[in-house]
């Protein structure tokens, strides 16, 4: 009877430890996005001008992910620079597309996106181009 009951309950434990760790995987790389969208925002809010800010926050939100766990097949960065001036602010938004196929769970998709987004104010003091 216990023999039984192991082969029939083996199969079940597995696929909920693979769920817990798509989960902790989606969690660790939502913090990650969040964390390399804060970076870029800030970044952003740095540079001397709208086109210069896009150029740094897509750089930074780069080198943020790099030195992280989450490694995206893609990256999508979003800035948005419509009040960018002096009392202003840069927000970012960042799609990371993450790949699940390893953990083989039935009915997951093999990615999944993850979004990230963060805003920073541009200093009141600093000169900025138009």
């Amino acid at each position: 009877m216990s023999v039984e009951l192991t082969v029939l309950l083996t199969p079940l434990f597995v696929v909920l430890l693979l769920f817990v760790v798509l989960c902790a995987r989606t969690a660790s790389a939502k913090i990650d996005v969040n964390a390399a969208a804060a970076s870029a925002a800030r970044a952003a809010s740095l540079a001397a001008s709208p086109a210069a800010a896009r150029a740094e926050a897509t750089a930074a939100a780069s080198q943020a992910l790099a030195g992280q766990a989450v490694s995206c097949t893609s990256l999508a960065v979003s800035v948005d620079t419509t009040a960018f001036r002096r009392g202003g602010s840069v927000s970012v938004t960042l799609a990371c597309t993450v790949r699940l196929s390893d953990l083989g769970l039935p009915g997951v998709s093999a990615t999944r996106t993850v979004t990230g987004s963060a805003r920073a104010p541009v200093d009141v003091f600093r000169q900025v181009s138009p």
